[in-house]
């Protein structure tokens, strides 16, 4: 059965976008990926709108105070095996905000990322890239994983 559920992760992830704040630019570029003109559907990638359903946590925004217990509440909702992914320069460091007396930083203040997509914003041809190159790393991880 876990053949099969890692299988299906692997050519069909689902991902959650969560924003955390800031400008939006992130929002509206994540959103223009997923739109028919890039067709980011040809690599099985669904934008879902619940986080147990989710298998990529996409995080734009700096991370706030505020959101900070939001954003772990959901981060624990996603099921096993999860990745996260940090879109924009502001997930990544907190980047024009991170002096500002209510941000504490990036995701990684947070929890481990697995893929940081830099750019303010970032065009959605660089979303793409940085989402297909973190479905390759998960095929070759769990490649290597089976044959040891």
């Amino acid at each position: 059965m876990m053949k099969i559920l890692d299988w299906a992760r692997q050519k069909s992830p689902w991902i959650l976008h969560f924003n955390t704040g800031g400008c939006n630019g992130c929002d509206i570029e994540l959103v223009a990926a997923l739109t028919p003109k890039f067709d980011v559907e040809r690599f099985g990638i669904r934008l879902q709108g619940s986080p147990r359903h989710a298998d990529v946590l996409a995080v734009t925004g700096p991370v706030t105070m505020q959101i900070s217990d939001r954003l772990k509440r959901v981060y624990e909702q996603t099921p096993e095996p999860k990745k996260v992914v940090a879109i924009g320069a502001c997930a990544l460091t907190g980047a024009p905000f991170k002096d500002c007396y209510n941000v504490t930083g990036g995701i990684d203040t947070l929890f481990h990322v697995d893929a940081y997509i830099p750019g303010c914003p970032p065009k959605p041809e660089a979303i793409i890239d940085g989402l297909a190159k973190l479905l390759a790393a998960k095929k070759e991880e769990n490649t290597v994983g089976k044959n040891e």
